[in-house]
């Protein structure tokens, strides 16, 4: 398959903290890759890096065109867009609002419809909320919210920083059943998550972080029980 986001060699850091060591992974067309590792290993600030909101070295490109560092704007009006760790939803405003500035770089009320649709079909609770303030929506309808947030933006592909957190099971399994269908369509997806099995279920690949370092790439069908994946961590 052909690779549509190439992350080289990328390094950050906070103040004189490490927090990512030369990382260079790749996710190809239709792809569901997960990036785990234990908190600390560096998960949220390589999709922070991916989108250009932090960096000190290395390269990310999409589609063979280089990401500028320090523009998220022109990451998303590129196609790559990140849901972010504990969703980000504006919580003072209405779910029609928060919808509405997913798509703020569209002047089309026609495809703003169409890409609201979508998002109604996929989550029709967002619809029966439409009007309510998006910070007394439950956890998990929050969540949805964030989901449906950046598919209004008609992501190329979708990043999205542990969407798990906080969750009932039910609510988790809905919302990953989603992003099974979403990649079933062609959407390329990275998902980080904490919880390997989760993100193990739906991905053709997995790195693993550790630390800041990628120190394995994992093919989830060799993982068969908790002690073989353990054995990625302890290696």
């Amino acid at each position: 398959m052909t690779s549509v986001l190439e992350v080289r060699q990328l390094s950050a850091h906070y103040g004189r903290v490490e927090a990512l060591h030369d990382i260079s992974l790749s996710v190809a067309d239709g792809e569901f890759v997960a990036v785990l590792g234990p908190n600390g290993a560096g998960k949220r600030t390589l999709m922070r890096a991916i989108m250009g909101l932090v960096a000190n070295a290395g390269d990310v490109s999409f589609r063979g065109a280089a990401l500028p560092r320090q523009s998220p704007d022109t990451c998303v009006a590129r196609g790559v867009v990140l849901v972010p760790e504990g969703r980000g939803i504006f919580a003072p405003m209405t779910v029609a609002e928060n919808l509405e500035l997913g798509a703020y770089l569209l002047n089309d009320s026609a495809e703003f419809e169409r890409r609201q649709a979508r998002v109604f079909n996929l989550f029709p609770r967002m619809r029966e909320r439409l009007g309510q303030v998006a910070g007394s929506l439950s956890g998990g309808e929050q969540q949805m919210l964030a989901v449906g947030r950046a598919l209004m933006a008609d992501p190329k592909i979708l990043l999205l920083d542990e969407p798990s957190l906080g969750l009932g099971p039910k609510v988790i399994d809905e919302i990953l059943s989603t992003l099974a269908l979403l990649n079933k369509e062609g959407l390329p997806i990275v998902l980080v998550e904490q919880k390997a099995p989760l993100a193990l279920r739906l991905s053709n690949r997995a790195y693993l972080l550790s630390v800041g370092r990628l120190i394995a790439e994992i093919d989830p069908r060799t993982i068969k029980s908790h002690d073989e994946l353990a054995r990625y961590y302890l290696s």
